[in-house]
């Protein structure tokens, strides 16, 4: 219970709220040709603000692009005829907008997908299907909590699990016009999911429903709206399958719109789907202690394409109701970028866009190479049947040079490097030859990050032959390429503020903003996760949890001392299935309201999940939803926004992949970028990206030990990170809670300093992760605050009274010294007293 109790003082967060007003260029803007289904009436009377309103407007432009259409016939779209629907499913009346933990965003309402075709003018012809299935579920669920409640001794690992879907018995249509069946999946934070029936696998009842709704009905889809893979075998009748994935505000309407033909789906899989069993089993996944990542850099495509493994679904993959056709103009080298144009032509009969893939297949003289890795890629506008585009896409060679860890170097292989061109990693044509003559060192830095204990996996299949004869071939001259060789000794200047300041009061400084007792103030806005402390005249920088929206409390009330969030911090999907004597002790230490106070309410835009961003494969889009997100947090007086997450989809059971983009790095640096960019538009907001490093699972992720190569983490685990750095200059960066080869990611000196500050040039602050207490009693001890500090984690969160006696003992023991503890304390400083200032 000690550790239960720390839970209940540090997840209460209670804030006060004050608003300002700052339009952005998206803000006033609609397009009501694309959007004038939405009911302006209905919103107007739901009390909407209007920046709500705006932002629900430009989200509905956008977000079918998020889509993806794995399987079509040509019975889709309908049209306007047909007016009458039915609808099957768990996701036809729960519909989910995104995953559980702190990714869930409190939007004022969301309508299910049954709504949103009532709302359509459909007629639901499943009402008695629905009714019962609502039935079921609720005693399902009973069911469900009193079984794990009585399965387990320690009720707080319970904390965010999720239950399966369960077989039934209801009566269902078997023959009609039209039928559609949602599926629908959740998962987040704290637990990952499972390879059984109801989560990665469907129930024997969900592949019987589907099957027989495809065998009878003239016009059948199954919509999958999850946030990640489920398996799809036994499913071959099924001719219409649409990827909706989790959309936030708008997913539901974004449905009926493509089944009428309003929209089109245009997204690609940034993740590839296939049989569970086809995954690669070389590295280990969700074990408590100890988390092997053997299979070195081939993690998703990389591993598929290179052992030439069938797949249902390829990395890149997606259909659209139209066609196209491409067809390779013409390529060019000049120095080491490379850029090919390509034609693109609309051959179907709707409108749509494609897009455009570059991968990279690397010689492979020296070290082994993946087969081919993804170097750009560019999305089309609309084109009208038989329009075509020609789109240009080229990249730098050296910024995708590999790394040896004999030398310590990365560098551009002596070979032949092939590019091809393509609308998914298994459809592409060569479009150019870049021959290296020999060895060019790029990058100069040292191995940092410890030995994991094993030899990365090789691949022993060879590469085919191909004939090349009619691709244009470029001989790269190696002088426009100079070696860069990073020193490890920068210094941070100590301010002048902070040397005259108590060393009480440094260490205050570098830790999360506490109180005594169980609630945590902050001084902006009722549900915020922290905030910096107010030391030296400084206002405190305020944090709020992303990644799908900004998440602050919905309903709160105020008095003397502030603001008070009616429901704490920690959401309600994340206690479901406590037993009720804990979740009262939850809702015990919540801020009551006096008689008589007025309950207020607030609410932000669910944008969409992760994932599905990055299935648009649209840059712009994704720099819109971080323009929706920065003008909420102005709006809302937060400084930092605890988002983008973009850790690597390196196993699809992964409980929190739906908040991170793709298992291949660029997409996910790019993808973070972009929001990053829309983001930081705004004044004095911040986004976090997280979570810095190697964060690949739930289980035990406060002490789990990632055991990873240098080279692996070079190349696909820290990659997006540097990316992202590099295009979008973000100011703050979380670092994650596990170990990384026996060495904590937020007490690694050589991860934060070395190569995040002296190799990737990163110029901001760095916080922890919520360091709460969880983890301890397994086979590695949690993290030390002082030796987080030590690392050059700047700032604590969410900060405790036993952070600050843990590090001025450190402090009196000469464990941590007070130059250590000035730096980081100087940068808080100067970030918050430019924001003070601005």
């Amino acid at each position: 219970m000690k550790i239960f109790n720390y839970i209940l003082l540090v997840t209460l967060i209670i804030i006060n709220v004050t608003f300002a007003r700052k339009n952005n260029k998206y803000l006033n803007r609609r397009n009501n040709s694309k959007c004038n289904n939405i009911n302006d009436s209905e919103l107007a009377n739901s009390g909407m603000t209007q920046f709500e309103i705006n932002h629900m407007y430009i989200l509905d432009k956008f977000t079918s692009e998020c889509t993806v259409l794995l399987r079509k016939n040509g019975d889709f779209p309908i049209g306007n005829d047909i007016k009458k629907i039915h609808l099957y499913g768990n996701g036809a009346r729960m519909t989910v907008k995104g995953g559980t933990g702190s990714g869930d965003v409190n939007c004022r309402s969301f309508d299910s997908i049954e709504q949103a075709f009532s709302k359509a003018g459909f007629e639901i012809l499943t009402k008695d299907y629905l009714d019962a299935y609502d039935k079921v579920y609720e005693e399902t669920k009973k069911a469900f909590a009193k079984k794990v409640q009585s399965e387990t001794e320690n009720p707080m690992s319970l904390m965010g699990i999720v239950m399966p879907e369960q077989d039934y018995e209801i009566s269902y249509e078997k023959e009609g016009e039209l039928a559609i069946y949602v599926l629908t999946r959740v998962s987040g934070e704290a637990n990952d999911r499972n390879p059984i029936k109801g989560d990665l696998l469907l129930t024997d009842t969900e592949k019987k429903i589907i099957l027989d709704l495809a065998r009878g009905f003239k016009k059948f889809m199954l919509v999958l709206n999850t946030g990640g893979p489920v398996e799809l075998t036994g499913l071959d009748e099924v001719k219409n399958i649409l990827l909706l994935s989790q959309l936030g505000v708008t997913t539901s309407k974004t449905l009926v719109d493509i089944v009428t033909g309003k929209k089109y789906p245009s997204g690609k899989l940034a993740t590839t789907w296939t049989k569970y069993e086809d995954y690669q089993t070389i590295g280990d996944f969700g074990n408590k202690d100890d988390t092997y990542y053997k299979e070195g850099i081939y993690v998703g495509y990389r591993y598929f394409d290179s052992v030439n493994a069938d797949v249902m679904y390829p990395f890149g993959f997606g259909l659209g109701y139209t066609d196209f056709h491409f067809n390779v103009l013409s390529s060019k080298l000049v120095g080491d970028e490379f850029e090919t144009n390509v034609s693109v032509k609309n051959v179907g009969s709707f409108n749509g866009k494609e897009v455009l893939e570059l991968y990279l297949s690397k010689p492979g003289t020296t070290i082994d190479e993946p087969y081919q890795i993804l170097v750009n890629f560019a999305k089309t506008k609309e084109l009208r049947p038989f329009k075509k585009q020609n789109v240009k896409v080229g990249f730098k060679l050296s910024d995708f040079a590999s790394y040896d860890e004999e030398t310590a170097t990365y560098f551009l292989d002596k070979g032949s490097y092939i590019v091809r061109v393509g609308n998914s990693s298994r459809n592409t044509k060569p479009c150019g030859v870049i021959n290296v003559a020999s060895r060019i060192n790029v990058r100069k830095v040292e191995n940092k990050m410890g030995d994991p204990g094993f030899k990365d996996f090789v691949p022993k299949t060879k590469r085919e032959e191909e004939d090349l004869s009619r691709v244009k071939v470029f001989d790269l001259k190696d002088y426009g390429i100079k070696e860069e060789v990073v020193e490890y000794n920068s210094e941070y200047k100590v301010n002048d503020a902070i040397k005259a300041l108590s060393n009480e009061e440094k260490i205050k400084l570098i830790i999360g903003s506490y109180e005594k007792g169980p609630e945590i103030v902050t001084e902006t806005t009722a549900g915020a996760s922290g905030e910096t402390a107010k030391i030296a005249g400084l206002k405190p920088l305020t944090m709020a949890d992303g990644p799908a929206g900004l998440r602050i409390a919905k309903d709160y009330f105020v008095d003397e001392y502030g603001a008070h969030s009616l429901t704490g911090s920690t959401p309600e999907s994340m206690i479901e299935f406590l037993p009720d004597e804990t979740k009262q002790a939850y809702y015990a230490r919540n801020p009551q309201p006096p008689e008589g106070a007025e309950i207020l309410h607030q609410y932000t835009t669910a944008i969409p999940i992760g994932t599905a961003i990055a299935q648009s494969w649209n840059k712009q889009l994704a720099e819109i939803c971080g323009d929706i997100v920065g003008s909420e947090l102005e709006y809302f007086k937060i400084n930092f926004w605890l988002a983008p997450a973009l850790n690597i989809h390196r196993n699809i059971l992964c409980g929190r992949n739906f908040e991170y983009y793709s298992e291949d790095p660029l997409i996910a640096g790019t993808f973070a970028s972009h929001i990053s960019i829309g983001v930081q538009k705004h004044k004095n907001v911040f986004v976090t990206l997280k979570h810095f490093a190697a964060n690949n699972q739930e289980n035990n992720r406060y002490s789990n030990n990632s055991h990873v190569s240098e080279r692996a983490l070079r190349e696909i685990y820290l990659k997006g990170f540097e990316i992202a750095i590099k295009r979008a200059n973000p100011k703050v960066i979380m670092t994650s809670y596990n170990l990384i080869n026996g060495e904590h990611a937020n007490e690694n000196k050589k991860l934060i300093s070395d190569i995040l500050r002296n190799e990737f040039k990163f110029n901001g602050i760095v916080i922890s992760d919520w360091l709460v207490g969880l983890g301890a009693g397994n086979k590695y001890p949690i993290s030390n605050p002082y030796k987080v500090a030590k690392a050059t984690n700047n700032v604590i969160m969410p900060g405790s009274v036993n952070d600050f006696n843990g590090i001025l003992d450190a402090l009196n023991k000469g464990e941590i010294t007070i130059e250590e503890i000035e730096m980081s304390a100087s940068r808080v400083y100067e970030l918050a007293k430019s924001v003070e200032e601005s």
